[in-house]
């Protein structure tokens, strides 16, 4: 098992809030780690697909009742939104009764798809009662430095990145893959073809990183932009995607408003293109942008709770692949993305510096050491910058 950096985070919040919901992929983690969770406290878990577990909240007041003493764990509570309302009742209940609020803190850990209906439902129900954890694909902060090309041909979910063979892995994306389409998806609610799907999903793989162009995939699928919207936030919504926005300040050059857009776990990029080894890897177009992808999600993840994300690019060219403002922080860290071992800057990078003034400079590469690449400048490899940005 990898331990996740998301750990302390999750107990901390369990303690300052009555319910902590841990959003995230299936099969990225969530349970595993609930259950580590309910090893440091008197936990029950109850899972919403099993139909043992879901009959016994027939009456859910009454059965969560007799457990106000312990923490209760509820996973894939999309199955059974309806929920929230009576985690409020209980919460509110115990409150009125003396409890207070600091003891009805750590009363419940959901678990679950990030579903637009699950989002939709408790923050309406449970507001100013709960508090939401992404758990993403395991990142490049958090393998041995050793694992880093495993992480980057296999992606982040964990049966795929600990499979025996590159092709095992392969077969346990591909599952997963149509598992989603023709299963989880239709789910949660949206009626779509799953071979529309899976076209429209290995579209955006081919252009990772690329700036989103809704007319030119609409064509593709003959469908209208609106479609394509629609498309897109469920992938976005539940975790898959990333839509990373345009940083906008106050200055007076043209900017890019679309945004860019990147599966976010790179084996799942692999595998939607049929890419199963490290040379068919390295021989793909689509290598810097799946590599870019990696060290993006990696860097969010490392980055303090409350961190922004951009990118910035004007039209004349001038860019910065990922901009980060850290919470307390006046100014952005600059962060330029290269896979080769000896990085070189273009001059838009220094361009779009002058224009940001970030408050560090730093270029990620497929390196180990740590070298001055330019006037306030720094070459760093993607581990290392990862730990540097934990780093409050």
């Amino acid at each position: 098992m990898i331990p996740r950096r998301l750990f302390p985070a999750l107990t901390a919040a369990l303690d300052e809030t009555p319910v902590v919901a841990l959003l995230g992929p299936r099969q990225v983690g969530k349970t595993t780690l609930a259950l580590e969770v309910a090893e440091s406290r008197p936990a029950i878990y109850l899972d919403l697909e099993s139909e043992a577990d879901r009959a016994k909240l027939a009456e859910p007041e009454l059965y969560l009742a007799q457990h106000a003493d312990k923490l209760v764990i509820l996973d894939e509570i999309q199955r059974t939104p309806q929920l929230f309302r009576s985690l409020r009742g209980l919460i509110d209940t115990g409150r009125r009764r003396g409890q207070g609020q600091g003891k009805s803190n750590g009363r419940f850990l959901v678990l679950g798809s990030a579903s637009i209906d699950l989002l939709k439902q408790s923050s309406e129900t449970l507001a100013g009662r709960i508090r939401y954890l992404e758990l993403a694909p395991v990142d490049a902060g958090e393998v041995d430095r050793d694992r880093l090309d495993a992480l980057w041909l296999r992606g982040g979910f964990p049966e795929s990145l600990l499979a025996d063979s590159d092709a095992a892995s392969l077969r346990w994306r591909g599952d997963f893959i149509r598992t989603y389409l023709e299963r989880d998806i239709p789910q949660l609610g949206p009626r779509i073809a799953a071979e529309t799907l899976r076209r429209f999903w290995t579209m955006l793989s081919h252009q990772q990183g690329a700036l989103l162009n809704a007319a030119v995939l609409a064509r593709a699928l003959a469908v209208d932009g609106k479609t394509v919207a629609a498309y897109l936030d469920l992938l976005v919504d539940l975790l898959l995607v990333r839509r990373l926005a345009p940083w906008h300040g106050n200055v007076k050059k043209r900017l890019v408003k679309s945004p860019k857009i990147y599966v976010r776990d790179s084996g799942l990029v692999h595998a939607l293109l049929g890419i199963g080894d490290h040379e068919a890897l390295l021989a793909h177009p689509v290598a810097g942008g799946s590599w870019e992808g990696l060290a993006i999600e990696s860097l969010i993840g490392a980055a303090p709770a409350g961190t922004e994300a951009y990118f910035f690019r004007t039209a004349v060219g001038a860019e910065i692949d990922l901009l980060l403002q850290r919470p307390g922080e006046r100014k952005p860290w600059a962060i330029e993305i290269k896979r080769g071992l000896a990085p070189k800057l273009e001059r838009g990078y220094h361009a779009a510096c002058d224009t940001v003034k970030p408050l560090r400079r730093r270029v990620v590469y497929g390196g180990v050491e740590r070298f001055p690449l330019a006037e306030d400048v720094e070459a760093v490899s993607l581990p290392d910058l990862c730990e540097e940005l934990a780093d409050v």
